[in-house]
């Protein structure tokens, strides 16, 4: 037996039913259509969320949350991750994507503070937490955070450059 000689079962199929007018298809003058309206219309068709004319539901429901445009999204890390960098190390987001600790270099790195890190670690990520930098400087280490970016507020002119 080949592919192309593969058939369904006997009597699982059926012929298609031919539409059109006329005594020989069965269906009358109408096709099977109805009498009329838009389904029975040359290119009738019908959105699939038409309700008839009732009031739609993504109109009857009323409108929920809010996204917020600048919200920034951390990749967030626990000090106990940090265990496989040794005393001395610098540890950045290049770094920590070559130890696969986070999935992304280019996203932002935030710092958490469950667990201990052993040594002074070099550390320069996005954002810290209050404990976990209290407890990298109780171990000898630093913490450097990139200056948050000052907005120039609406309606103030911006200095010329000299």
């Amino acid at each position: 037996m080949r592919i192309g000689q593969i058939k369904p079962a006997k009597g699982a199929t059926r012929d298609r039913k031919r539409r059109g007018l006329g005594p020989a298809s069965g269906l009358g003058g109408t096709a099977g259509k109805g009498h009329k309206g838009q389904l029975a219309r040359t290119g009738g068709k019908v959105a699939r969320w038409f309700e008839d004319g009732q009031m739609p539901i993504q109109r009857r429901l009323p409108k929920v949350g809010f996204k917020n445009p600048t919200r920034v999204e951390y990749q967030v890390l626990n000090l106990d991750r940090l265990a496989s960098y040794g005393a001395g190390d610098t540890v950045d987001r290049a770094s920590l994507k070559a130890k696969r600790l986070i999935d992304r270099a280019d996203l932002p790195v935030k710092l958490l503070g469950m667990g201990d890190v052993a040594g002074g670690l070099k550390i320069s990520v996005d954002a810290v937490s209050a404990s976990a930098r209290q407890k990298i400087e109780a171990a000898g280490g630093t913490v450097t955070v990139p200056e948050p970016r000052k907005y120039r507020p609406r309606g103030v002119k911006k200095t010329p450059r000299s």
